[in-house]
């Protein structure tokens, strides 16, 4: 079975910066797409970023580009999230998971942006 595990979550002041780190276990995922989720309080769970299997080519929501990055490291199954210019309204937890998402989901990790 897959497991994610995501890291790297905090407190961050409007204006900083997080790293947030993704290690998947149970399968190989150097050819699969992988993404970025986030669930803020009320609000259900949306796509943030994905990075695909060959290539790399990524993609972002329009709300993040320009501020976030994402990259994965094939060889050791991880994958991050560069998250600059945090805004109070990314507060939220975040996930990785496949791309199309997969069950069952981690535990995500907490971000939390004060203005």
């Amino acid at each position: 079975q897959v497991q994610w595990v995501e890291s790297g979550g905090g407190l961050v002041q409007t204006g900083g910066s997080l790293r947030l780190s993704c290690a998947a276990s149970g399968r190989t995922f150097s050819m699969y797409n992988m993404g970025w989720y986030r669930q803020a309080p009320g609000k259900e769970r949306e796509f943030v970023a994905v990075i695909r299997g060959a290539g790399g080519i990524t993609n972002y929501v329009d709300s993040v580009k320009g501020r976030f990055t994402i990259s994965r490291d094939s060889a050791k199954n991880m994958m991050y999230l560069q998250m600059n210019s945090l805004k109070p309204e990314d507060t939220a937890v975040y996930y990785c998971n496949a791309s199309p998402p997969q069950r069952p989901w981690g535990q995500g990790t907490q971000v939390t942006v004060s203005s």
